[in-house]
C-alpha cells in the first residue's frame, strides 16, 4: 500500500508492484487492498517492446506504450483490437483473445479509438478483468498506439458452481445483516420478528470469477435495504463463494460524497418522465442558494406546469434530458437503487422557479448539472454520463426517516442530493459536490474502478479532482488560492467554508504519513479516508501545468488507460502515459512525476509501514471471522498469503512461542469463527449445502462435528471447559445455544421459541452471559441474563434503564460486563455496564452519556481488564475516529489505548491480565498481533 522512492515508470518493479495492488483486493477477501511479494510477479517477455509495465499473477503486461502496428482499417474497433492481441500472443499471452474477451465500449476521439474489452474466463466475467487497446486512424490506415489492464492469465478454476443460487443469496443477506448489525440486538429486532420483515433483500446477478489465484467461482449477489440499526441505506455487493457458500468480498456501491455516517448508464425505472414527445423547452431561471440569479432550460409539462427538464443541451435533441426531481417527501432508502412511482419532476407554475425551488436545492442541482454537462461536452467531447446522450437525473431534498440527510451520492443511475441540515444547505448547492458525483456516473461507464481500497480512492479521487476542477474554473478561484481545494466549502449556513468543507485537496496528505489501512467494513476500505492522497498529487498537477492540460491528462488516463482493479501506482502509470500521449515532455512530464513523488505514490510505498505491536500471525487475508483467546493460546482463520485458498483455522501461543498449528481439515469448505479455551478449538465450517460446528483439541486428535443445519448460519462462538456456545441465525430467528461434552443436540437457552431473541454469549466459570429480547407486560424488552450450567437456574441482571440496543457480553471470575445504548439521538455512544454474578449491583463504568463516551461495538474481558473495539463519537473520518482498541480498569476508573497504531484495529480478545490480541490493518495486510499492556495515551 505505500511507495517511497523513485518511481520506473516503464520497466522494473514499479509495474509489478502496481498490479500487485490489484491481485491484493482480491487476495485480502473484502478485508484490506494488500500489496504482494515482488518475487510473485511474472517477469516480462524476452524482448518486450520498448514501454512495457509487466503484469502481476499474469504473464499479460500491466501496460504497453509507444507502439505503431498496423491492424485491419476496415474491421470494427472491437475486432480489430482482438485482432492486434491475437497476432502478438507472445506479448500479451492471451490464448483466445476472440473467445475471452468481450466488447464493452468504444470511445472515438478524432482519430483515436480507445476498445474496452472484459475478460471472460469460460463464458463467465472476471472481476476486474478488463484490457484496453488503443488505436488511431491515419489516413486509410489504422495502427495500434498502446494497450493496458487486467487479464488474469492463470485463471483455471472450473464453472460450475455446487451451491444453489438461492442459498448464496440467503447466506449474502445473513452475512450483510451480521457485518452491520449483528454486534447489537435491538428493540426494533422484535418488530421485524413479529411482522416478518427483513431489513435487506438479495438478488443473484449471475456467476462471477474473482481473480485470485486460479480463480474463485462466485455469485455475485446485491443486498439492498436499510440498515438494520441505524436504517441508514444499504446497497451492497456480496460475492459468495459458488462452491462453498462463504462470502468472500463484500463492499458498498453507495458512492457518496462523505462516508456514511459511523453507526452511523441508464436512468434509474424511467427516464425524466419518457413523455411521448419531448415538451416544448424553454428558458427559465431561478435563485441559487447563494442568492445568484441564473437562467435555466426548462420545459412545459401537460398540464401546463413548468418543470425543470432541460432538453436543449442533449447533443442529439432526443428525448433524453437533464431532469430535477421532487424528492423532499422521500427517505433515503425509499431511492436508492430504485425510482418511486409517485416521484414528479419538480414544478412551478411559471418558468420563474421561485423560492420553494431554492430552498430545496433544486435550482442549484439543475443549474449545476448543466455546467458539468457542458464542461464534459465541450472540455472532452462527451456526451452525457455515459457518452450517449443517456438522460441525466438529479433528486433533491431527500431525507432520512424525515429527518436531515447531509450526503448525496451517484447509485449507478442517478444523482440523489440531501436535504442539508442547520450548518449545511442542501447538498446540491455547491458545484463541486454536483460535479463530484456526476463524475462518478462518468467513472461508472469508463474505467469502472471498483468503490473498494485503493481502486475505491482512486474513484473518489477522479471525482473530487473534476468536481473541484469544474467548481474552480466556473467561480474564477486561482489554483493558489487556500480555498482551492476544497470540497463542499459552499454548503455552509453560518461557518467559514473550511469549517465545513468535506475534504481539502491541498491537504499535503501522503502515503507515508496519511494513508490508513481499513478493513471494507470501514468506509468501504478506505475510499474517502486515502483519497486525497491521489486526488492531492492531481490538483498539484493542475497547478504545476494549468487547468486545460492537466483536466486532458487526467481525462485520457480516466477513459483511455486504466481499468477497474487500478491503485495509486497503476494511477500513476496511467495519469504519466496519458501526458505523454498528449505530448508533454521535458521539464512538463518531470513535474507531473513531482506531483506523485511529492505524495508518495511511488514503487514500494505499501512497505514502509510499521507498528508499535508484536505480530503474531502474519497476512491472515480473511473477511470478518474474527480473533479468540483464552487458555494462553489464540485462535484465528487465515488465508494463504495471496488468498486463493478457503480459510482455515489455526492456534497458537499468546507469547508467540512455537509455531501456529494448522487446526482444521483442508476440504475445501471456508473454517471461521474459531474460539479456544487454550484446551480446545471450536469453529464453524461453510459447505455448499450445510454449516457444521467442529471441535479439535489443541494438542492432537480427531475433528469432531458438534452441531450441523442447512436452514441457519451460526456466529459468537465460544468455548470454556468444554462447553461449547454460540447463536443460530435463522430468517426472523436469533437464539444462543450451548453443547456439553457428549451432548447429541444443542440446548436452547431461551428455550428456541420465536417470541424469544437471544445473542451475543460469553461464558466463563462455568457461566454463560447473554443478551435477551423478551416479551413483557404487552412490550418487548432488552436484558442480559447469565445461565449457571451446573444449576440451570437463569437470571436477569438489575436494569438501570430502558436500552434500545444491547451489545457483546463478557464474563469473569466475578462480574458480567455488556454494552449498552438507551439514547438513539446521542451519535450511537455506548455505555459499558457491570454486574454481579447474581445479577445485582449494576452500574455503568463508562456512562453513554459522560464525556469520552465511545461508539463501541465489540467487548472482551480478563480478570483484571475490559477491553473494547470502538469508535470515537465524530463525524469527521480521520485516523483517531477509526475503530481502535481501548482498555478500561473492571472498575472504569482508567482507560487507555491499547495500541497507538495507525490504521484499523478490530476484534480484540483478552488474554490474562491486561495483554489482548486483535486484527490489525495498519500495514495493509490483516494481521493478529499483540501487546502485552496498554499503550496509554497515544499522540
Amino acid at each position: 500500500m505505500r511507495e517511497p522512492s523513485t518511481p520506473r515508470t516503464h520497466s522494473g518493479t514499479s509495474g509489478i508492484r502496481a498490479g500487485a495492488r490489484a491481485a491484493a483486493l482480491l487476495a485480502a477477501a473484502g478485508l484490506l487492498i494488500t500489496a504482494v511479494p515482488a518475487s510473485a510477479a511474472t517477469p516480462p517477455a524476452a524482448e518486450p517492446p520498448a514501454d512495457v509495465i509487466p503484469g502481476a499473477r499474469t504473464a499479460t503486461p500491466a501496460l504497453v506504450d509507444g507502439l505503431h502496428e498496423a491492424v485491419d482499417a476496415k474491421a470494427r474497433p472491437a475486432d480489430a483490437a482482438r485482432e492486434h492481441l491475437a497476432a502478438r500472443q507472445s506479448r500479451y499471452k492471451i490464448a483466445e483473445p476472440r473467445r475471452d474477451l468481450a466488447p464493452l465500449h468504444t470511445l472515438t476521439r478524432g482519430t483515436e479509438e480507445t476498445v474496452r474489452l472484459q475478460q471472460k474466463h469460460r463464458g463467465v466475467p472476471v472481476l476486474g478483468g478488463q484490457y484496453v487497446v488503443r488505436m488511431e486512424r491515419e489516413g486509410g490506415e489504422r495502427v495500434v498506439t498502446g494497450t493496458s489492464g487486467k487479464y488474469f492469465t492463470g485463471l483455471t478454476t472450473g464453472v460450475e458452481p455446487a451451491v444453489a443460487e438461492d442459498v448464496a443469496v440467503r447466506r449474502a443477506v445473513t452475512a450483510t445483516e451480521r457485518r452491520l448489525g449483528g454486534h447489537r440486538l435491538a428493540l426494533t429486532d422484535a418488530r421485524r420478528a413479529e411482522e416478518r420483515v427483513r431489513p435487506l433483500s438479495g438478488s443473484a446477478g449471475g456467476l462471477v470469477v474473482v481473480p485470485r489465484g486460479e480463480g474463485v467461482l462466485t455469485y455475485h449477489v446485491t443486498v439492498r435495504g436499510s440498515h438494520p440499526v441505524t436504517g441508514a441505506p444499504v446497497l451492497q455487493h456480496v460475492y459468495v463463494d459458488a462452491r462453498a457458500g462463504f462470502p468472500v468480498l463484500q463492499y458498498s456501491g453507495i458512492k457518496s460524497v462523505v462516508p456514511p455516517a459511523a453507526p452511523a448508464g441508464t436512468a434509474a425505472g424511467r427516464q425524466a418522465g419518457d413523455p411521448a414527445a419531448p415538451p416544448a423547452g424553454t428558458t427559465g431561471s431561478g435563485t441559487l442558494l447563494s442568492g445568484a440569479t441564473v437562467d435555466l432550460n426548462v420545459s412545459r409539462a401537460g398540464d401546463d406546469r413548468y418543470v425543470l427538464a432541460d432538453r436543449a443541451r442533449m447533443a442529439d435533441g432526443s428525448k433524453a434530458a437533464l431532469t430535477t426531481w421532487d424528492a423532499r417527501d422521500k427517505d433515503v432508502y425509499e431511492v436508492l437503487g430504485g425510482w418511486p412511482a409517485d416521484l414528479k419532476e419538480f414544478g412551478s407554475p411559471t418558468a420563474r422557479f421561485g423560492k420553494d425551488a431554492t430552498e430545496a436545492g433544486a435550482v442549484d442541482a439543475h443549474w449545476a448539472a448543466g455546467q458539468v454537462y457542458d464542461y464534459y461536452r465541450k472540455q472532452h467531447a462527451r456526451d452525457g454520463l455515459d457518452g450517449r446522450g443517456s438522460a441525466v437525473n438529479s433528486l433533491v431534498g431527500v431525507t432520512q426517516f424525515g429527518m436531515p440527510y447531509v450526503n448525496a451520492f451517484w447509485d449507478g443511475t442517478k444523482m440523489v442530493y440531501g436535504s442539508g441540515d442547520a450548518d449545511h444547505k442542501p447538498l446540491s448547492a455547491d458545484l463541486d459536490v454536483v460535479g463530484h458525483e456526476m463524475t462518478h456516473g462518468v467513472v461508472e461507464n469508463t474505467a469502472n474502478l471498483v468503490y473498494a481500497g485503493q481502486s475505491g480512492a482512486l474513484n473518489e479521487a477522479v471525482a473530487d479532482y473534476f468536481g473541484n476542477a469544474i467548481d474552480v474554473t466556473a467561480s474564477g478561484m486561482a489554483m493558489d488560492h487556500p480555498d482551492a481545494g476544497l470540497i463542499g466549502e459552499d454548503l455552509c449556513r453560518t461557518k467559514a467554508p473550511r469549517d465545513c468543507a468535506f475534504r481539502d485537496l491541498d491537504d499535503g496528505a501522503t502515503t507515508s504519513g496519511d494513508f490508513l489501512g481499513a478493513t471494507f467494513g470501514t468506509d468501504n476500505g478506505g475510499v474517502h479516508l486515502n483519497s486525497t492522497i491521489f486526488s492531492g498529487a492531481l490538483w498539484d498537477l493542475r497547478q504545476d501545468l494549468g487547468a486545460e492540460q492537466a483536466d486532458r491528462i487526467v481525462y485520457k488516463a480516466l477513459t483511455e488507460y486504466m481499468t477497474p482493479l487500478d491503485g495509486f501506482t497503476d494511477g500513476r502509470n496511467a495519469v504519466l502515459a496519458a501526458a505523454k500521449d498528449l505530448g508533454v515532455t521535458g521539464q512538463r512530464l518531470n513535474a507531473a512525476k513531482r506531483s506523485f513523488n511529492a505524495h508518495g505514490i511511488v514503487a514500494g510505498w505499501e512497505e514502509a509501514l510499521g507498528v508499535d505491536s508484536d505480530e503474531l500471525f502474519g497476512k491472515l487475508n480473511v473477511t470478518g471471522t474474527g480473533v479468540q483467546a483464552g487458555g494462553g493460546w489464540w485462535t484465528a482463520a487465515k488465508s494463504n498469503d495471496d488468498g486463493t485458498e478457503p480459510y482455515s483455522v489455526y492456534a497458537g501461543r499468546a507469547d508467540g512461542k512455537g509455531a501456529p498449528k494448522l487446526i482444521s481439515p483442508n476440504d475445501g469448505r471456508y473454517h471461521v469463527y474459531p474460539a479456544t479455551d487454550g484446551k480446545t478449538v471450536v469453529w464453524a465450517a461453510y459447505g455448499a449445502a450445510s454449516v457444521d460446528v467442529l471441535s479439535r483439541p489443541i494438542a492432537g486428535g480427531p475433528v469432531r462435528k458438534l452441531y450441523s443445519s442447512t436452514a441457519e448460519d451460526v456466529a459468537g462462538l465460544r468455548v470454556d471447559d468444554g462447553v461449547t456456545v454460540f447463536e443460530t441465525l435463522g430468517l426472523f430467528t436469533r437464539h444462543v445455544v450451548h453443547l456439553r461434552p457428549g451432548d447429541r443436540a444443542p440446548t436452547y437457552v431461551d428455550g428456541g421459541g420465536a417470541d424469544v431473541l437471544t445473542g451475543l454469549p460469553s461464558i466463563a466459570h462455568g457461566r454463560v452471559a447473554y443478551v435477551k429480547l423478551y416479551p413483557e407486560g404487552g412490550e418487548y424488552r432488552l436484558g442480559v441474563e447469565l445461565l449457571d450450567l451446573r444449576t440451570g437456574r437463569r437470571t436477569l441482571t438489575e436494569p438501570l434503564d430502558e436500552p434500545q440496543t444491547l451489545g457483546q457480553t463478557g464474563i469473569n471470575g466475578g462480574n458480567v460486563f455488556w454494552l449498552t445504548d438507551a439514547d438513539s439521538a446521542d451519535g450511537g455512544r455506548t455505555g459499558i455496564r457491570r454486574a454481579n454474578l447474581d445479577g445485582t449491583g449494576t452500574y455503568d463504568i463508562s456512562g453513554e452519556h459522560k464525556p469520552g463516551a465511545l461508539i463501541a461495538t465489540d467487548l472482551t474481558v480478563s480478570e483484571k481488564a475490559v477491553t473494547v473495539n470502538a469508535l470515537l463519537p465524530d463525524t469527521a473520518y480521520r485516523n483517531e475516529t477509526l475503530p481502535k482498541n481501548w482498555q478500561l480498569t473492571t472498575d472504569g476508573t482508567r482507560k487507555e489505548r491499547v495500541s497507538c497504531n495507525r490504521g484499523e484495529q478490530l476484534s480484540p480478545a483478552a488474554l490474562e491480565g491486561t495483554g489482548v490480541v486483535w486484527i490489525d490493518g495498519t500495514t495493509g495486510w490483516t494481521n493478529l498481533v499483540t501487546r502485552a499492556r496498554p499503550a496509554g495515551r497515544c499522540a
